[in-house]
């Protein structure tokens, strides 16, 4: 996997050119669930190559063919079904309980970015693994009205900031669907504040939606590239 990090690099500081911010804010050691919000296939791999620290990150098992599948299976990335995976959840946290680092992009699909809703894997993992919560605003790799599908060309800037950790545990006396529900609406609240700031602290805006979100990816979700 040490390989990949200059690769990300490479991506973030040659092929585009991205601001990163909030390193500090990072644990150094120890799990940690790294949460970006999602605009463009580009969001897993700029934010690996951001971040302080390396990642596995959740990417669509239909990504896990020929010489890409071979990448990403080599660069330690995680495949999961969108339609539903448990088996993804465990792999992940088997991974935050060996002390490593998983990233995740929990809205659920490429849309607007602005973290208006996320699905529960992302609170799943973070009750059971004990992991800190790292906020991700990732900024530029789609703007305006650009398609969802588009790449955007290279000397881009984008903006990477990685906000405060957020850790959270289960109340006595309260469920576990309770708990589940609390957790992922604090999620959800820090990292659509946390984008907020990132955008008034760039200037760099979101793209416009231009599609609907689903939220039904039972491991929270996936990367669409990495």
């Amino acid at each position: 996997m040490a390989w990949s990090r200059p690769v990300g690099w490479i991506l973030d500081h040659l092929v585009y050119r991205t601001t990163v911010t909030g390193r500090d804010n990072v644990p150094t050691g120890g799990p940690v669930i790294f949460a970006g919000n999602h605009i463009s296939y580009l969001d897993g791999p700029v934010m690996f190559g951001a971040a302080p620290r390396p990642m596995h990150i959740l990417v669509k098992q239909e990504m896990f063919k020929g010489f890409l599948g071979r990448v990403l299976n080599a660069s330690g990335q995680l495949p999961v079904d969108r339609r539903g995976d448990r088996a993804a959840l465990q792999r992940c946290k088997d991974v935050l309980d060996a002390g490593r680092c998983v990233g995740i992009l929990p809205e659920g699909t490429r849309g607007s970015g602005d973290a208006a809703g996320i699905s529960g894997g992302v609170a799943w993992l973070a009750l059971n693994s004990g992991a800190p919560v790292v906020p991700v605003a990732i900024l530029g790799t789609r703007v305006g009205g650009e398609h969802l599908d588009s790449v955007p060309r290279p000397g881009r800037r984008f903006h990477v900031a990685f906000g405060p950790a957020l850790t959270l545990t289960r109340r006595a006396g309260e469920t576990g669907r309770a708990s589940m529900d609390r957790a992922a609406q604090e999620i959800r609240a820090a990292l659509a504040g946390h984008v907020r700031d990132a955008i008034q602290l760039s200037g760099q805006p979101l793209p416009f939606a231009d599609a609907p979100q689903d939220l039904t990816a039972v491991a929270g979700t996936p990367a669409d590239d990495h």
